[in-house]
């Protein structure tokens, strides 16, 4: 009995492992499709997240700089530094969208922000729609002030008093404002859950085997 739950187990926590591995590919399936289409053009009434989510997509609008965040402890080149973000509003609306709109050096005076250029006039900004990701944080965050530990659009919101979209636009290409945009491409972790799944499938293969030499052994014992 104990050797039978434990090949369901182990099979059913592989066959699981494969599902999300099947999932993630259709999720980069679904990010190379968006991003040989054409852009999606954010319009100024609410979205839902699924219909933006791993797009290109492009705003049309005016930067809002009172209301930046600097995102900490983003690294690039071993350099320590910000992510810039900005919220947009859309032309003729009072709906916001969030613009990640690069990485900016911290400079040696971490009490010295840095100074981010912005356009005074209107702006088309395009990218890739991105909804912030999970996160731990260990103690409570200060809101009050431009540099956040972590984003997310309800708290953006919350502390701005903005209406926003529920996405944020990494920005590419654009204006040379000194701002460093160079974006990863997003990494799935579909390799991760296959290896998951060939470790529960040789869990699965061991048990059987053991359970096949045991029984054996133990029947060559009873008639000796």
């Amino acid at each position: 009995m104990a050797a039978l739950v434990g090949v369901v187990l182990t099979a059913a926590a592989g066959n699981w492992q494969l599902d999300r591995a099947h999932q993630k590919e259709a999720r980069q399936a679904a990010y190379d499709r968006g991003a040989a289409e054409p852009p999606v053009s954010i319009p100024p009434q609410p979205v839902e997240a699924s219909a933006l989510l791993l797009r290109r997509v492009e705003a049309h609008g005016e930067y809002v700089p009172k209301a930046m965040v600097l995102l900490d402890n983003k690294v690039h080149g071993g350099v320590p530094g910000y992510h810039v973000v900005m919220p947009l509003r859309i032309a003729g609306s009072g709906m916001h969208v969030l613009v990640n709109r690069g990485w900016i050096a911290a400079g040696r005076d971490r009490g010295q922000l840095p100074e981010v250029r912005t356009p005074q006039a209107t702006v088309t900004v395009s990218g890739v729609a991105v909804v912030p990701g999970r996160f731990l944080e260990l103690g409570k965050t200060d809101e009050s002030g431009p540099v956040w530990q972590n984003l997310t659009i309800e708290r953006f919101v919350r502390n701005k008093g903005l209406a926003a979209q529920p996405v944020v636009i990494e920005q590419h290409g654009g204006p040379d404002d000194g701002l460093v945009r160079d974006w990863p491409r997003p990494d799935f972790g579909i390799d991760k859950h296959y290896g998951y799944a060939v470790q529960w499938f040789v869990f699965c293969g061991l048990i059987i085997v053991l359970y096949a030499y045991f029984h054996a052994r133990n029947a060559r014992s009873k008639k000796n």
